[in-house]
């Protein structure tokens, strides 16, 4: 019987003590945390285990779950050499690159799709929301539609428009296709509708040109939205893997997804290092996050109360 066994039991023996002294109230919201307290352990114990194995020496990876007992740690088995290997140079085909340089193209990459998507997304649900032209409501149907097209299906008819371009192992080829999405367009097309249109008319009775109302009146307005959205195109951007693997071809432009697949594989198997890898990948995701954690939530509940 270990520390766990031990703690559920005396969980239990406490519930039913409760139950029996007629606090069945007090045995509910205790069960209730108890349940919570539980499931938050099961979600975080991934991202736990992660971290330590970053810190684990390769030789012990496999031996322990979590770390090892406290009487072995010592340098052969707790150490750094994990990130040591992950970012010291690698020799390619191309010559030398630090681990740093992968981690500046997911940035640049991630980053500058989230604002091309967040402008002209956002652009196009305002021409939805707030402008009527004839074979408008038809449009929005085929956009919508759209999104009933696996990206997948896309992948042969953009490579070889991409090709004719000329924009092979360039990063044209992935932000330009990616520039606008129909997702983007519906959520700031139902956001937009809700801003009262006595707005958009005040501003152009003192002269704001559209573009102006556009930036300096509608987007502060729904910017809950644009925070939830810029979260969820960062994420895809950054976890992108089948587009950079087609259409880039040197190794210094690979975005982290394409790199940190280099270090398993079928002549090489550095599991220790592809996991510092992933817990550093996982790092700018996660402040993101947390920086825009207040917007993010404001964007998915801004609709769940009808004024």
């Amino acid at each position: 019987m270990n520390l766990l066994h031990v703690a559920l039991l005396l969980l239990l023996a406490i519930l039913m003590g409760l139950v029996l002294a007629g606090r069945a109230t007090a045995a509910a919201n205790l069960a209730r945390r108890s349940v919570l307290i539980i499931v938050s352990c099961l979600i975080l114990s991934p991202f736990v285990w992660l971290v330590f194995a970053t810190f684990k020496d390769p030789s012990v990876l496999n031996e322990y779950v979590f770390l090892p007992p406290f009487a072995e740690w010592s340098a052969e088995t707790i150490n750094l050499s994990n990130l040591r290997t992950l970012l010291a140079p690698q020799e390619t085909v191309h010559g030398t690159y630090s681990f740093f340089l992968y981690i500046f193209n997911s940035v640049f990459l991630a980053t500058a799709q989230t604002l091309l998507q967040v402008t002209f997304c956002s652009m196009a649900g305002f021409a939805f929301a707030v402008y009527s032209f004839r074979g408008r409501q038809a449009l929005f149907l085929l956009v919508l539609g759209s999104m009933m097209i696996p990206p997948i299906l896309l992948l042969a008819p953009v490579y070889r428009m991409v090709v004719n371009f000329g924009w092979m192992d360039t990063y044209f080829a992935l932000l330009v296709p990616g520039a606008v999405g129909a997702y983007g367009i519906f959520l700031y097309r139902q956001a937009m509708m809700r801003v009262p249109k006595e707005l958009f008319d005040a501003a152009r009775i003192d002269g704001a040109s559209e573009l102006r109302i556009w930036y300096e009146i509608a987007l502060p307005l729904v910017r809950p939205i644009t925070g939830a959205f810029c979260l969820v195109v960062f994420l895809n951007a950054w976890n992108s893997f089948i587009a950079p693997n087609v259409f880039l071809q040197s190794t210094y432009k690979m975005p982290l997804p394409v790199i940190l697949q280099h270090f398993v594989g079928q002549y090489e198997n550095q599991y220790g290092v592809f996991l510092a890898g992933t817990f550093l990948a996982i790092l700018p995701p996660a402040c993101l996050f947390f920086y825009l954690q207040r917007e993010f939530i404001l964007g998915l509940t801004s609709g769940g109360v009808k004024e």
